[in-house]
């Protein structure tokens, strides 16, 4: 039991750094400003359908990680 729960941990790991990774950065500044203008205008709806799945997708897995990571110490 404790083997596969390292294990899964090791995958769920990955698998939010993957996640965290490919989410889009947050414009901050006066270039987010002038850029965030532009974007609207051109019309970014996909990439913030994208960014929704995705930040669900690091909450389940930040979730996964902590009790993963709870359960590996209890079983040590």
């Amino acid at each position: 039991m404790q083997t596969l729960a390292f294990v899964l941990l090791i995958i769920v790991s990955i698998g939010l750094i993957a996640v965290v990774l490919l989410q889009s950065g947050r414009s901050a500044g006066l270039s987010g400003a002038i850029s965030g203008g532009a974007e609207q205008l051109m019309g970014k709806q996909k990439a913030r359908g994208i960014d929704a799945v995705l930040g669900k997708a690091t909450v389940v897995l930040a979730v996964l990680f902590f009790v993963l990571t709870i359960t590996v110490a209890y079983f040590m």
